[in-house]
């Protein structure tokens, strides 16, 4: 340990990190944020390539607020590779959300609605299709294969299942609060003044 507690790395150990070769620049996206500086999106999070965000600060569409600690280099330029960027036109978000199978999951929390397995996802209706249900938030969940095929084509009440939620139509913000649940493997560091996760950040 060195006089302040910190672990001090022996000259091999040192040598070694300065030896460990830099990530590949596919590696090292850029988070994008609104104009109010809050992500487009949580989950998935919304990230541009390294020449996406780099073709906007040339388009400028978009404020550089952090870089990696990596340049970008032509015959002609020079830059500091954009860690994260913010558009400098606000979008505003959907007034309703977008009636998918990906976000019947996001809603549910990628959970079965009968039983809480998160393998073999897909969807069922509550009411069979056979007997008039039709395919609307109101009448999806998110049910693993094994409960789905259990309930079959029957009713709630013949099958003894019930959802642990009432299906309905989510709001943008809920889904987007149920994406801050599911966050990425990598989060960098200079990242997290912008998201809110609790969760270890990647150096």
């Amino acid at each position: 340990m060195g006089p302040s507690g910190a672990i001090a790395l022996s000259r091999p150990a040192l040598a070694a990190a300065a030896d460990a070769p830099a990530p590949p620049l596919a590696a090292l996206p850029a988070l994008v944020l609104n104009a109010d500086h809050r992500p487009l999106s949580y989950f998935p999070l919304s990230l541009w390539s390294w020449q996406e965000a780099i073709k906007a600060v040339f388009l400028g569409r978009v404020n550089i607020l952090s870089v990696y600690d990596r340049q970008v280099r032509s015959p002609r330029f020079e830059m500091a590779l954009p860690s994260v960027v913010s558009l400098k036109e606000y979008v505003p978000p959907a007034p309703r959300p977008a009636f998918t199978r990906f976000n019947v999951f996001l809603r549910d929390k990628f959970a079965c609605q009968y039983c809480g397995d998160r393998e073999d996802l897909t969807f069922d209706h509550v009411l069979p299709r056979s007997k008039g249900g039709r395919t609307t938030w109101e009448n999806v969940v998110a049910a693993c294969a094994r409960c789905n095929l259990r309930k079959g084509g029957r009713t709630l009440r013949q099958a003894r299942m019930n959802p642990r939620r009432v299906p309905r139509r989510p709001t943008v913000a809920e889904l987007q609060e149920n994406g801050r649940a599911f966050p990425p493997r990598y989060l960098h560091r200079s990242w997290r003044d912008y998201l809110y996760w609790d969760v270890v950040l990647e150096p």
